[in-house]
């Protein structure tokens, strides 16, 4: 070891010591990365997952803190519940922290949460949101140290404070008192969530800033605090309906943009399919994005999909169907299934290869952040 190495275990020896043999320092090739993420929640959706995590198996990063923002009616308590259900599926406790009194059991049931196994808490200011957390997550490590936890809050624009709830409703000047309430709570609660296995979700609403004409227009409620203190923003919009033969609308699309990420390259964009009665259309992204990058054949309604060898690309079988079959064909095939969904990471996720890339081979923008 040199002699800035040996200084080096010297101070992290004296630090051990200072903080009564707690293991606050120490070099990472023997203790790992502390910021290592120990598990990924799935948010329903493939290519959401793909976009915040550039990695196969992903989506939601477990002990860290996630923002999903957007205007009214863009799929925010529904991304949530999604992974609420997807949390239960690995054997975990889903909480609900709803302050909105807006919770549908049977829309909770249609996307998969067993709503009777499911945490459900109503409160209706910051402080109490805040003291719950630190509740919950201190009774359950109580118990079960590596149990998994997802904490929903939805949503924290609803929340009120104390004193606003105390306040006569022609009394003003409260948002301030807000954003500091959530900024000294933020400080506490990232570093509690980061040494356990928890995930904490906030859903957040967007407020439009008066007079921005460049750059952009959109801004979350409570201060900036959970901006700073997420690893993941996402911003959803409302992209459009989706009609049945009789004009019925039955859906919306959806587009999320990964507006900050610390857990993979942000600006990341992902579209998919949400309908009323079942919530994402999973599936019907995967044949969207396989059209996109021409990973199969197209010819009036019907598909083709040529599953090859992975090893010597020898076509082993080939699939025809239409897209009302498709999700049917991938249940009762689980080697397609699987074949597809490698060749969808292939080509979404980003390979950090821009040294191959000239001046010519990129575009250049002011824009900081898609408007959406």
């Amino acid at each position: 070891m040199s002699e800035k190495d040996e200084l080096a275990g010297i101070i992290a020896d004296e630090l051990i010591k200072q903080f009564k043999h707690q293991k606050v320092a120490y070099f990472l090739e023997e203790g790992g990365n502390p910021t290592d993420v120990t598990g990924w929640i799935s948010t329903g959706s493939t290519m959401l997952d793909l976009a915040i995590s550039n990695r196969p198996n992903g989506g939601v990063a477990v002990g860290k803190i996630t923002e999903l923002n957007g205007l009214e009616g863009s799929g925010k308590s529904l991304i949530g519940s999604h992974l609420l259900s997807s949390t239960q599926k690995q054997d975990g406790i889903a909480v609900y922290i709803d302050t909105e009194s807006a919770v549908s059991q049977e829309f909770l049931r249609a996307i998969g949460v067993d709503t009777t196994k499911m945490l459900y808490v109503h409160i209706e200011t910051v402080e109490e949101i805040f003291d719950t957390i630190e509740t919950i997550v201190t009774k359950i490590r109580e118990s079960n140290k590596d149990k998994l936890v997802t904490i929903l809050v939805d949503s924290l624009a609803a929340a009120s404070t104390k004193v606003e709830m105390d306040a006569d409703f022609d009394k003003d000047g409260w948002a301030t008192a807000k954003a500091i309430i959530i900024s000294k709570a933020m400080r506490k609660v990232t570093q509690m969530i980061a040494r356990q296995k928890v995930a904490l979700v906030f859903t957040n609403q967007l407020r439009q800033k008066l007079g921005v004409m460049f750059g952009d227009p959109w801004t979350t409620s409570g201060g900036k605090a959970l901006p700073f203190h997420s690893s993941t923003r996402v911003r959803l919009k409302n992209a459009g309906q989706i009609k049945d033969t009789k004009k019925n609308t039955i859906g919306i699309k959806i587009k999320a943009q990964v507006i900050k990420n610390r857990l993979g390259p942000p600006m990341r964009v992902a579209d998919f399919p949400l309908y009323f009665d079942t919530g994402i259309d999973n599936y019907g992204s995967w044949l969207n994005i396989m059209k996109e990058h021409k990973l199969l054949k197209a010819g009036g309604a019907w598909y083709t999909i040529e599953h090859c060898d992975t090893d010597t690309g020898e076509v082993i079988k080939e699939y025809k169907f239409q897209s009302k079959d498709f999700e049917n064909l991938l249940l009762e095939n689980p080697d397609l299934k699987q074949y597809c969904y490698d060749r969808i990471c292939e080509a979404c996720i980003l390979k950090y290869d821009s040294k191959q890339l000239g001046v010519d081979d990129v575009t250049e923008t002011d824009e900081v952040v898609d408007e959406l």
